[in-house]
This record gives structure tokens, sequence and C-alpha cells, in this order.
């Protein structure tokens, strides 16, 4: 069995619309596109090399997933980004998507018409993990049906408003717990949260 881990960009009230770009999703009448650029430095760069040494499948959502399958193969062997497209392009991709005929990029598979029931069996199976990156309203279907293992977060020092969120009202009660914490020189906290079963409470009376 392999883990589902989120792995997310977010404001400290949980957007995490757009991060990369001012034109990467401006939906809704979103203009703060590219938030994340001002706090990107060698530390911030660290952590995301780290998140993907260990062997992974992309979990996305179809907005996402067309925004990389534009971006990533065009990445020269020149370039500094030439590693993390080099797995991307290579990993398998799962996609949540209306329209699969159109899953061009190499490896890429659909998810179907039920989504979770789809993730589930994909979590019961052998192989690497499964990673998500952005995909708003995917993530928020996993953690509504409970599937997420792993929270792995940099949160941001700023607030945003409004936007797509990581949290949705839906989402299915859990405790976690904090397996790693850090922050970086321009005050991202990267935070590793590993599910630890349900949530305990108690009273002070």
């Amino acid at each position: 069995m392999r883990k589902l881990i989120v792995a997310a960009f977010v404001s400290l009230d949980g957007v995490m619309q757009a991060p990369g770009g001012p034109q990467e999703d401006t939906s809704g009448g979103f203009n703060y596109g590219g938030w994340l650029v001002p706090y990107a430095e060698e530390v911030f760069g660290q952590a995301m090399q780290d998140l993907f040494t260990q062997p992974f499948e992309l979990l996305l959502g179809r907005r996402t997933y067309d925004i990389f399958a534009g971006y990533w193969p065009k990445i020269k062997d020149d370039s500094q980004d030439f590693s993390i497209a080099n797995l991307f392009n290579s990993v398998a991709k799962h996609v949540a998507t209306h329209t699969p005929a159109t899953l061009d990029w190499h490896n890429s598979h659909a998810l179907g018409t039920d989504v979770a029931a789809a993730v589930r069996a994909l979590k019961q199976q052998d192989g690497a993990d499964l990673l998500t990156q952005g995909s708003a309203d995917l993530v928020q279907q996993l953690l509504a049906a409970g599937l997420v293992d792993e929270l792995q977060l940099l949160v941001h020092p700023l607030l945003l408003g409004h936007g797509k969120r990581l949290f949705g009202d839906d989402a299915a009660a859990a405790a976690f717990t904090l397996q790693h914490s850090q922050v970086t020189p321009t005050g991202v906290i990267i935070a590793r949260y590993v599910r630890a079963g349900q949530v305990q409470t108690g009273s002070f009376d």
C-alpha cells in the first residue's frame, strides 16, 4: 500500500491559487498570481528538491495538469529546472479529468468518473507514493474522502483574502502529527504532517 502526500504552497489564510505566476490561474478574479516568488530562496529551493528525492507518481487536477503539460516538457537540458522536469516528464501522471482523450503528456492516465474510488484503488497497489501538486479542487475531494496520509505545506507569511483554498468545509476530521518543521530566511514555514488517527477531545473541567 502506498501513501498519498499532499504538497502545497499556502498563504496564512489557506489560499493556494496561482502561487507561481500572474497568469497561472486567474479564475474568480484572482489577481495575486505569483505570490510565492518574493519568498523563494536557497532553503526554499532545497525543500522542493527534497520533496522529489523519494519515488513518486503525480496526482493532478485538470487545470494543474494542463499548466504542467504546457511547461515541463519544454524545459531544456541546460536549465536549472531540468532535473525536476526530467522527473515530471517520466513519472506516471494520474489526472482528474472529464476529457481523458486529451491527455497527451507522456505516461498520463485518467482517474475516471469516480475520483475517490480510483485513488483508493491506486493506494492499495504496490509502487511509488502518490504526490499532489497544486490541484485545489482535487485536493479538497481527497481530504473529504479521508484519503490523505501526509501534508507537506509551505506556509507563506501573507493574507490573500480570497482564492482557491487548501481546506474546504467538508474535509474529513483527522489528527496529524508534526514530523518536521523549518523556517526559511524569508519567513516561510515548511511543515510535514503525518496522519495520526482520529481527533481526540478532552476537557479542562
